[in-house]
């Protein structure tokens, strides 16, 4: 079974929307390695229509005027794209398709397809949401910045059902970025103050 793995520049607020506006000068190589290892490792990538639309109308281009960023330009070019959306669309950017019926069913045959390669993800919010939602995703990949940006979409809505996650690596960068990767997990089950208060600390006598 092939391995889903999704990344997102976030803010401790929450909020993922527009990271091109807040992330830059947090940019450095330790990010670009944790960035290549969601998406330079893939050789199958899963966007929403958004999302692929400011990748395709920028990196083919990076490509094209092989500056520092080509190589990486190239794999993302190499590599198969696979755009959920609910309209017809139309491509220019090589090895791109639209994700066939029901996101989940669709999905699930992805993963379920012969081979261990991994299938990563950047940004598309609302298709994280979903596989998220339905145990299809294996690891989440948050970049969280030390900027409160208070506006914008955040990655999980109000008023949805909790989802329990296992932390399964962490690493703080220079820039005060931290590295943090989850895995869904089993529920915590039910706890009130009765049960946390025999973990304080006690006087000593």
């Amino acid at each position: 079974m092939r391995k889903i793995t999704a990344g997102l520049f976030i803010s401790p607020d929450g909020v993922v929307e527009a990271p091109d506006q807040w992330h830059f000068p947090y940019f450095n190589e330790e990010m670009g390695a944790a960035v290549d290892a969601t998406l330079g490792a893939a050789d199958t990538m899963l966007f929403g229509r958004k999302t692929y639309d400011s990748f395709a109308g920028a990196w083919p281009d990076r490509e094209a005027a092989g500056g520092e960023d080509a190589a990486f330009a190239k794999k993302l070019g190499d590599a198969r794209k696979i755009v959920a959306s609910n309209r017809p669309l139309e491509f220019t950017w090589r090895n791109s398709e639209q994700l066939q019926g029901d996101l989940v069913e669709a999905v699930t045959a992805l993963k379920n397809q012969a081979g261990t390669s991994t299938i990563g993800m950047s940004g598309s919010v609302s298709v994280v949401r979903q596989l998220l939602a339905a145990g299809l995703l294996d690891e989440l990949h948050l970049l969280v910045h030390p900027i409160a940006v208070r506006k914008g979409m955040r990655l999980f809505d109000e008023g949805e059902p909790p989802i329990a996650l296992s932390l399964l690596s962490s690493q703080t960068f220079k820039t005060g970025v931290l590295n943090l990767v989850y895995a869904p997990a089993e529920s915590a089950g039910a706890a009130g103050y009765d049960e946390a208060k025999v973990h304080l600390s006690q006087p000593e006598r």
